[in-house]
């Protein structure tokens, strides 16, 4: 298998294709303003690749924030199709991934499903994993911007765009890493939220606008970049799901998942990120003798605060480490049967 990846901060999509000759398989990521154009030009210029896409900032080396980037796999076979209608019933679509996992003859040794969707990212992560699970077949992807997504030339809005990609030369692997602890001193019990809105009214019978404030000693105005910090969190066994604040609605808080009334909460703290990058890198190696490419999706907020910590240049180049590595900044990531917040998501290939 061999990754490759090309990028153009100007949105010239000939230029960030130009070392791409021969792919089995194509990743776009482009801008919201060129992002149909940039659809129906992939294939013209490589008709009859699977390929899927959205709307998002892009990586390897440096980040591309505007323009196009492509990232291309050979040496590996790939199947792609959509669930259409995500927000409303994308179990109507299902069987476009029972004969796509047929039609791949997937193996959870060798085979990950990667996927990119305008929402409703639960509901369409329930659909998928119920057929993955049966075939164990490991999920990397993630939310793009602009509710917009693509495979193989056309654009689609509401849906999730899905490909099965098995690796020809080796093994697959996925990861999501946490730089997040609960801190066990401040537990919330929700109360007064709504699902369809994502919205929590009330934390510990406070206004949940007034708790957080109170909580960190910051103003309004400040919440939604804190958040960078200080997510809430909800655990999950051993696991911690992260639920970032996604702006303040009235007294309450509007979130980027859903919370129920009654479940308990935390105030999550930032931990040693460094040192836990460092960690994810030591595993990937401790688990692969040699690596021939890996994909990621950071969440746009980890972009947010890696920058604003000056950390970004070095998170990449210490995941560069470990080889070819390019990736989506994401607006919440897919990992299984998990969507998460404030994560990075990734698979590895042999």
């Amino acid at each position: 298998m061999q990754e490759s990846y090309g990028t153009s901060p100007s949105g010239n999509l000939k230029e960030a294709v130009r070392g791409i000759s021969n792919p089995a398989f194509l990743i776009l990521m482009s801008n919201a303003e060129q992002f149909e154009t940039h659809v129906a030009e992939l294939e013209e210029l490589y008709p009859g690749v699977p390929s899927i896409g959205c709307i998002g900032m892009s990586y390897q080396t440096s980040v591309t924030e505007k323009g196009v980037s492509v990232t291309a796999f050979e040496g590996v076979e790939a199947v792609t199709d959509v669930l259409e209608q995500a927000s409303i019933m994308p179990v109507k679509y299902i069987s476009r991934v029972e004969k796509a996992l047929q039609k791949i003859n997937a193996s959870s040794e060798n085979t990950v499903c990667i996927d990119f969707c305008t929402g409703n990212d639960a509901a369409v992560l329930t659909t998928m994993y119920s057929i993955l699970e049966k075939k164990k077949i490991s999920l990397t992807g993630g939310t793009g911007d602009g509710g917009k997504v693509s495979v193989n030339g056309t654009v689609y809005t509401d849906a999730d765009v899905f490909a099965f990609v098995k690796n020809n030369g080796g093994k697959v692997r996925v990861y999501k890493e946490n730089i997040y602890y609960p801190n066990p001193q401040y537990r919330f019990i929700a109360s007064k939220t709504d699902r369809s809105k994502y919205t929590v009214g009330e934390l510990n019978g406070k206004p949940a606008r007034q708790a957080y404030q109170d909580t960190l000693g910051i103003r309004e105005q400040d919440i939604v970049n804190q958040t960078f910090k200080n997510p809430l969190g909800k655990k999950n066994g051993k696991d911690i799901c992260i639920i970032s604040i996604k702006e303040v609605a009235g007294n309450g808080l509007c979130c980027y998942r859903q919370v129920n009334d009654s479940d308990v909460l935390y105030l999550l703290e930032t931990n040693d990120y460094p040192s836990i990058v460092e960690e994810t890198v030591r595993q990937i190696k401790g688990d692969f003798g040699r690596i021939s490419g890996i994909f990621s999706i950071n969440c746009i907020f980890r972009y947010l605060f890696f920058s604003q910590e000056r950390y970004m240049d070095q998170y990449l180049k210490t995941m560069g480490t470990l080889g070819m590595h390019a990736g989506l900044v994401g607006f919440g990531e897919h990992y299984n049967s998990q969507f998460v917040n404030q994560t990075m998501s990734c698979v590895v290939f042999e």
